[in-house]
């Protein structure tokens, strides 16, 4: 259960994609500067594609011969990819349409290769799906936070629903603005989470220090 635990924390928290990483930059000020919905159903589409090619890719890791890996893991990815495609064209073509160009480069997703080539390649299929379904989340809670900041900001509506008509801030309707909340996100999550280890750093010398005394007595 601890390995479990540590495989959804790594890919939530502590090696998050979008906030620890930095990865799949692209889609992530491209989705966050359009709106919350567009920027949570990249996050999801990627959760769907990561954690079934993790799945896949984990399943026949033994199968793929070691000097084509990377290409076959491509096919995997860019397969589920046209099926997620053609599943939104055909129920959810508002999203379809807002993901654009960005929806068939997650065949090159750096998340997606990166997972496939790092974990799935070396673990079994219940951890790959479990580090799969948390790099997903971690991406897409990250951008749907980013997406909530920006569509707020820029045009004074949530999800697509009007809050404040008078309040908007241009910029943040605006590729600069998604940059801008985007290197904000990064410096407040990592301060947080360097903040984080240093306390426990400290209680862990702290409770070091009071064995060594028990056992000096």
């Amino acid at each position: 259960m601890n390995k479990y635990k540590k495989i959804t924390l790594d890919g939530l928290i502590f090696q998050n994609p979008t906030f620890m990483l930095v990865l799949g930059t692209c889609p992530t000020l491209a989705m966050i500067k359009q709106s919350a919905t567009s920027a949570m159903g990249m996050g999801l589409t990627v959760l769907v594609i990561l954690t079934l090619s993790n799945i896949i890719i984990s399943a026949l890791r033994k199968v793929i011969p070691n000097s084509v890996r990377i290409p076959c893991y491509i096919v995997i990815i860019a397969t589920l990819v046209t099926f997620v495609q053609m599943l939104l064209k055909k129920f959810l073509p508002e999203l379809y349409e807002s993901l654009g160009a960005f929806l068939a480069l997650i065949v090159v997703n750096c998340i997606v290769l990166g997972r496939a080539e790092a974990f799935a390649s070396k673990h079994n299929v219940g951890e790959a799906a479990v580090d799969g379904i948390a790099n997903g989340l971690g991406f897409t809670i990250a951008l749907t936070l980013m997406g909530i900041i920006c569509e707020f900001l820029g045009s004074g509506s949530l999800f697509g629903l009007q809050i404040m008509k008078s309040f908007k801030i241009a910029i943040f309707s605006q590729p600069a603005g998604a940059f801008l909340v985007y290197g904000i996100a990064i410096a407040v999550f990592t301060y947080v989470i360097d903040a984080f280890e240093r306390s426990r750093r400290v209680k862990a010398n702290k409770l070091a220090r009071e064995n060594l005394l028990k056992e000096a007595v």
